[in-house]
């Protein structure tokens, strides 16, 4: 019987090695600027075309590298980060493994121009398929310029499951930030088929993340540090005020290297317990410095995933120094100097004397025997003052709810209802039906109602605008706005008009009809945090999440109250749609206490 097993070829294995590296374009970015950090580079410029589809191209002025270091650095293992064994619990470079360029030369066609400093001319590379096709001379400044062109192109199962390139580039900006935090001290360039996204210039931590994020998240920050013999952190969380629910700014890095850490996560999320709403999330940036020894970065190719030694020591020493930052910022007080159309308070004063207030009896009044004419008042029709809130009606009701085909004893609970309703506690309305009692939550169905009018209103391009008096700016970073691409047409078929002003910035000036009372930026920004956090980029999933959204803002809120007519006119519309029994997410809208339900419990 011949033999079966086979060593399987290098362009092979590294197809096979790229499958765990080299996810997607965001991917390439990582593993290339990581290599330019590793290299001492103070300038990094990135430049993409077709969000990485195209080209990649990252320029830094590291070191570089000599003849034979560029032809090696494809290898396989080949890395000049560790040399033995042990040096894996010693690390204090991004990447170690050897793995990344030879990777990346398995699944894309790249071209390489670096020079070392003691060097007068420099080498130019090019690989195809693993490959060196040509390799000859040239001049260009000292560093490394790698150029990646045509991303799988000889594994087209994996480019066709590619997103759009408003999510890939979403996904290459969110690798680029996570380094980018991590060295203030190196400036940063990213251009986007030739428009620039970022220009990050050196300085403190702080400037790096108002840079990235917004001057708006600079004013919200408070500082963070500890020194400890296991650990030091540093950085910055968030003021209670900060919280909210969708996209969170939140980053853990250890030694430099960004990190995903659930349990860490959750010690943040104990010191803000009661001083955030349940549900909601403050940003923060968190830097350890631990000993090499004391963590594993081994465990997983993309290096996020990191094993703690001493893991519940640094926890407890994480909530504290939040508990800490919490408690400075809350332990100073406000000084208000604003006393326009207050009371005047006299001051004390230890000489005056002060005199206990009289009280005066009458001790001959009888209640029993008090002139009635001079209490009781003369009201006329006080008899109304004492009828009942809704009497029952005698006639039956005239308003005939059917369904749509009619059948109401099938389709609906609803086959007689009542033309007065009830309002419990601002939250829920009852009306009695031929059933028994109908208990409906008004916001949950005013949710339903306005949820199929927006989708009706898309899909006929016939939206209800109201202009705004003044235009509101509302700024996005640069993750959201890569994505705003994906939502802004159907955005603007719901009745909203933005308009850009470069950086992120985009003004409203126009919104739907009916939104009175909301934040427009706030809604805007929640809207598309939405969508991004669904990961959806078709057509009619973007529409459920938009419209579920506004829905959501402008429904009627728990605790409103409203008139006869107004709950009325809610229950008509509501069991108008094509779904009155849910929400679009999933939850009850209303409840049936049926007849023979209420006469067993009073039995």
């Amino acid at each position: 019987m011949s033999d079966i097993i086979q060593l399987l070829p290098d362009s092979v294995a590294n197809q096979i090695a790229a499958g765990e590296v080299i996810q997607r374009p965001a991917s390439v970015i990582k593993e290339l600027v990581e290599n330019s950090v590793d290299a001492g580079a103070k300038t990094i410029k990135v430049l993409v075309i077709d969000a990485g589809r195209t080209s990649i191209q990252v320029v830094d002025d590291g070191k570089g590298m000599s003849e034979t270091d560029a032809r090696l650095a494809f290898e396989r293992h080949a890395t000049s980060k560790i040399r033995k064994a042990d040096d894996l619990f010693a690390l204090h470079t991004m990447g170690f493994r050897g793995e990344a360029l030879p990777s990346i030369a398995a699944v894309a066609q790249i071209e390489l121009r670096t020079r070392q400093e003691t060097d007068e001319i420099g080498t130019s590379l090019y690989l195809s398929n693993s490959r060196i096709v040509s390799q000859e001379p040239c001049a260009c400044p000292v560093g490394c310029n790698f150029q990646v062109n045509n991303i799988f192109y000889n594994v087209p199962a994996r480019r066709k499951f590619l997103k759009s390139n408003a999510t890939e580039l979403n996904n290459i900006l969110t690798a680029f930030e996570r380094i980018a935090l991590v060295y203030p001290e190196i400036t940063f360039t990213f251009h986007s088929n030739g428009g620039e996204v970022f220009n990050l210039r050196a300085g403190s931590l702080r400037q790096r993340i108002q840079d990235i994020f917004g001057k708006k998240i600079s004013q919200d920050l408070l500082p963070v540090e500890v020194d400890t013999t296991l650990c030091k952190i540093k950085g910055f969380v968030g003021k209670p005020e900060s919280a909210k629910k969708k996209c969170p700014q939140q980053y853990f890095f250890v030694n430099g290297r960004f990190m995903k850490h659930p349990y860490f996560a959750k010690a943040v999320q104990t010191a803000f317990e009661r001083l955030v709403p349940t549900g909601e999330q403050v940003p923060y940036f968190l830097y350890f410095d631990v000993d090499p020894a004391d963590i594993d970065v081994n465990i997983h190719p993309t290096k996020t995933e990191i094993k703690f030694e001493n893991e519940q020591s640094i926890w407890q020493i994480l909530a504290a120094a939040v508990r800490e930052a919490i408690g400075i910022f809350n332990d100073v007080p406000t000084i208000d100097f604003d006393t326009q159309g207050r009371p005047e308070i006299p001051l004390f004063e230890g000489g005056s004397v002060s005199t206990l207030p009289k009280v005066k009896m009458d001790p001959t009044y009888n209640p029993f025997k008090s002139d009635t004419k001079k209490t009781q008042a003369n009201v006329q029709g006080w008899e109304t003052l004492y009828q009942p809130a809704f009497q029952q009606q005698t006639a039956p009701p005239e308003d005939i709810f059917s369904a749509l085909d009619g059948n109401t004893e099938n389709n609906s609970p609803i086959a007689e209802k009542n033309s007065v309703h009830y309002q419990f506690k601002g939250q829920y309305i009852m009306t009695s039906v031929k059933s028994g009692l109908l208990i409906i939550d008004q916001h949950r169905a005013h949710v339903r109602v306005l949820y199929e009018q927006y989708l009706k209103q898309m899909a006929e391009r016939k939206p209800t605008s109201q202009r705004m008096l003044y235009p509101e700016a509302v700024q996005f970073d640069a993750c959201h706005a890569a994505l705003l691409d994906l939502v802004v047409d159907e955005m603007e078929a719901m009745g909203f008009e933005l308009s850009p002003l470069g950086a992120g910035n985009y003004a409203i000036n126009s919104v739907p009809a009916g939104l009175e009372g909301i934040n427009p930026s706030a809604l805007v920004q929640d809207m598309v945090a939405d969508v991004i956090e669904s990961g959806s980029t078709v057509k009619d999933e973007i529409n459920h999440m938009l419209a579920l959204g506004l829905a959501r803002k402008a429904a009627i809120p728990q605790g409103q109250v409203l008139g006869n007519d107004e709950m009325d006119d809610l229950i008509n519309r509501l069991f108008a749609c094509s779904n009155a029994n849910y929400t679009p997410d999933g939850k009850s809208i209303f409840s049936l206490l049926k007849q023979t339900e209420i006469a067993r419990m009073l039995g």
